[in-house]
């Protein structure tokens, strides 16, 4: 069976700074380091990963490179006096993966358009690069697609910065899953029944009393 032309585009990916891809990929980081932080492209670099993640080449789509800085936070060193241990520059690492800072500064330089999810395209000793899929909600050509109007919706808005993006949920534990009963979906469903049950703490006890009291009722007449 023939292997499509997306199958030898992830093979290449699978070792981007070896063989064929290394001197392509030394001359992009060259040209990348020259260009701003935040730089819309015309074609996405890995096709076969942004279409793996919703992209497609219409009306509505937009794909842009960001450039985060690698490593940790490291404060200014204070000029008074004070023991080492007080001085507070080292230690400081960022809750948020760099891959979901890049999607945030995205979306801060697009404030009317919608991260729907993002890939990494290469680094160096200093920098990483994200390319970052945006989507405009208000686009007729999105609204009338039945695969990706979900967006559209009110309830969708500001979705990278509320962890709603795939990176958003890795940060937040929610991809990680030991068996069926270890995944959000059915943890959330349990709470919802024993907050119908009224079993959770967060009916309060009069709430329980006023449940017992129309129980009885209910069996008692």
């Amino acid at each position: 069976m023939a292997k499509s032309m997306y199958h030898y585009i992830a093979e290449l990916w699978k070792r981007p700074y070896d063989g064929e891809m290394a001197l392509v990929m030394r001359q992009r980081i060259i040209k990348w380091r020259r260009e701003p932080a935040i730089v819309r492209v015309e074609k996405p670099t890995r096709l076969d990963r942004a279409r793996a993640l919703g992209y497609k080449a219409k009306q509505g789509f937009i794909v842009v490179r960001v450039r985060v800085r690698k490593g940790g936070l490291h404060r200014p060193r204070p000029n008074k006096g004070r023991r080492p241990k007080r001085m507070g520059v080292y230690g400081y690492a960022p809750a948020k993966s760099i891959r979901l800072i890049a999607e945030e500064r995205a979306a801060r330089k697009y404030p009317n358009l919608e991260v729907l999810n993002s890939y990494y395209v290469g680094e160096d000793g200093q920098y990483k690069w994200y390319e970052v899929i945006l989507v405009d909600p208000h686009h007729p050509a999105i609204k009338s697609d039945l695969e990706i109007n979900w967006i559209c919706s009110r309830k969708h808005r500001g979705r990278v910065f509320r962890g709603l993006t795939s990176a958003g949920r890795k940060m937040r534990g929610l991809r990680k899953s030991r068996g069926l009963k270890g995944t959000h979906k059915h943890k959330w469903r349990k709470k919802q029944k024993e907050r119908r049950l009224k079993k959770r703490h967060e009916a309060s006890r009069g709430a329980r009393d006023l449940w017992v009291v129309a129980k009885s009722r209910e069996e008692y007449g």
